[in-house]
């Protein structure tokens, strides 16, 4: 056992333990700025121990300490040094104390949460701050007015979480508070980086970048504004700032500074950018953005991005069919199912290495693309795939409760598509404030990752689990995001709707829908050939997979015969794309191209990114 902190920290027993765990740092896990495409300079990251209690639901304030919990580990997580399963009918309490820097006297203070599981209620110097309910998008509180007077004083921070997981409707993924089968264990609480921030009063509050590679140009929609110092003070929207605020836009290769601009301030500007190299997974370009807020020379906010000047379509090949495009060619999408799953921190990996790590194994087995399965990443993956060269497909997670899988699953093995426009406890969402949440969260996570160059495809439901108005969600979802394509139901319930006929089969035959004029086709899980590892095993005695598998050299023929037989053809005839489930085992599921515990790979990378690569250049 690692001891750290003065003996206030260990990580708890667990069947498996990842190499990264020895180099968790107790004093401050998960260091690096969270927020790659916003950021300035000062911030301070709040990770590392935090005093915590669990209580019964009704519990009022804060019970008296339990001991201590690492942020930013789920409290079921080996790593977190708790590892407690949390009932629906309890509460999880956070509590720890700060001190700010006395150069931010004259600024807002914002404390960001990058992710906390679900439902989640903060107080600083017991006052209350506000509420916010979803698990998976990052969140902010301006607590500039309840902090001490005094720069010098601490501050303390109290926040309470409940969680019903699978319990309630909200979107919960793949946790389960018994897991089995496909569903795994539940994590509640902090997951992501929580930090403090020092913001300008007049400040730049969000930042929207579509590229147009037709155009060479470059969309920005900025949201600024001036958040008054007292109560009494007016507040000043983006309307108000025109008349006396400039931008200054920066664009950057590398070091080199390519365009500048300054002009008055507006709420979208369009930038005419020279000829600019296309962002590919062969060739990842990704171009820097400086941009400040000034009132004559007077900066009052400065914010570093990035972009990449790159579009996802779906065209007509050379053969009428309908096809993916990047950047109006058309491309094969060889990806791999990623869970997200780790043994020892369960939905965080225990660090900013180990998130990596999985990405360039995903890479050096040749594989473009990665579909992210029904959970939402932190911001530093996707910066890790924008750098990389890996499409992304990201899944919105799923919800409505445990019972709608036996339900949907039913109707699947019975080949019945029902209606879901109506009927909506059928879906597990009944009440009209279980859709609205999830639409709410819905719509969080379009906001948090619109800017993320390497997202191609938004999956909006896997499998029926919780699929209600797919029709009008997706007709949304094209108007608010028409730069990228819609998985609308990868699996099971077709609706005709979205830019793919999306397909599961774990079979080993497959035949090429006979109409899919309008739309794309592509096999969104395939595969999930089952070979457990002797010693690398979450739980022995539980074993699941689609396809038992007795050696790697099985595991490597059955691979290539999957290349040979199925996928060989059907690219053949205009497959758009392909998700092998998956990169790693997860829980008792052992169809993973390498251990849990990412110890063992089961493939020799280099086979497979030489099959792959063939793929790859059919023309």
């Amino acid at each position: 056992m690692y001891m750290g902190e003065s003996n206030r920290w260990e990580i708890q027993p667990s069947s498996l333990l990842t190499k990264w765990s020895k180099s968790v740092d107790p004093s401050m896990p998960w260091p690096s700025y969270p927020r790659p495409q916003f950021k300035r300079q000062d911030w301070l990251n709040l990770n590392g121990l935090w005093e915590y209690s669990i209580s019964n639901f009704n519990t009022e304030t804060m019970p008296t300490s339990e001991g201590y919990i690492l942020v930013p580990y789920p409290v079921e997580s080996a790593l977190s040094g708790v590892k407690r399963k949390l009932e629906p009918k309890n509460l999880l309490w956070y509590r720890r104390k700060f001190t700010l820097p006395s150069k931010w006297h004259d600024k807002r203070i914002i404390l960001h949460f990058e992710a906390v599981d679900w439902e989640t209620t903060v107080y600083i110097n017991d006052h209350l701050v506000g509420v916010h309910r979803g698990g998976y998008t990052p969140f902010s509180f301006d607590i500039t007015l309840y902090l001490s007077k005094n720069m010098e004083s601490e501050n303390t921070i109290i926040i309470k979480v409940f969680d019903p997981t699978e319990k309630g409707h909200q979107p919960s993924g793949k946790q389960w508070l018994k897991p089995a089968i496909v569903f795994y264990t539940s994590i509640s609480g902090i997951w992501q980086t929580v930090w403090l921030e020092p913001v300008p009063y007049y400040a730049i509050e969000k930042i929207e970048i579509t590229p147009d590679i037709d155009t060479d140009q470059l969309l920005l929609l900025f949201t600024a504004s001036f958040h008054p110092k007292d109560p009494g003070d007016e507040y000043i929207s983006n309307d108000k700032l025109k008349s006396s605020f400039e931008l200054e836009i920066t664009v950057f290769d590398k070091e080199k500074s390519i365009l500048s601009i300054r002009q008055p301030f507006q709420k979208a500007i369009i930038l005419k950018l020279p000829p600019l190299k296309r962002w590919t997974p062969e060739n990842p370009i990704l171009y820097g953005l400086k941009i400040k807020l000034l009132q004559q020379n007077t900066v009052f906010d400065c914010i570093e991005s990035y972009f990449a000047m790159r579009s996802f379509s779906l065209e007509s090949d050379s053969q009428g069919r309908m096809r993916f495009h990047l950047n109006h060619k058309p491309y094969f999408m060889m990806g791999v199912l990623d869970q997200g799953y780790w043994p020892d921190g369960l939905y965080t990996a225990p660090t900013e290495d180990a998130l990596r790590y999985d990405l360039e194994i995903i890479k050096k087995c040749g594989y473009n693309m990665v579909r992210k399965h029904i959970k939402i990443e932190p911001s530093l993956w996707y910066y890790y795939c924008d750098q990389m060269g890996l499409i992304v497909w990201q899944d919105m997670p799923n919800g409505g409760g445990k019972g709608v899988i036996t339900r949907q699953f039913l109707l699947h093995i019975l080949h019945l598509n029902p209606k879901d426009d109506r009927n909506y406890w059928f879906s597990g969402y009944g009440k009209p404030e279980h859709r609205k949440n999830f639409r709410q969260e819905l719509h969080e996570m379009i906001d948090h990752l619109y800017n993320v160059p390497s997202i191609a495809v938004w999956v909006l439901f896997n499998e029926a689990w919780g699929q209600f108005d797919t029709v009008s969600l997706t007709e949304w979802l094209k108007k608010r995001d028409p730069s990228r394509l819609i998985d609308a139901a990868s699996g099971w319930f077709d609706k005709k709707v979205g830019h793919f006929v999306s397909v599961h089969n774990y079979n080993d035959k497959f035949q090429m829908p006979s109409t899919f004029n309008y739309r794309g086709v592509v096999l969104s899980e395939i595969g999930g050939y089952t070979l457990p590892i002797i010693n690398h095993e979450w739980n022995p005695k539980k074993k699941f997979g689609y396809k038992r598998i007795k050696s790697r050299n099985e595991l490597e023929q059955a691979y290539f015969n999957l290349i040979n037989n199925i996928l060989l053809p059907a690219v053949k005839q205009g497959l758009s794309g392909v998700v092998y489930t998956q990169i790693t085992d997860v829980e008792i599921e052992y169809n993973g191209l390498m251990t849990y515990d990412r110890s063992v790979l089961k493939i020799v990378p280099e086979k497979f990114k030489k099959w792959h690569e063939f793929l790859l250049n059919l023309e």
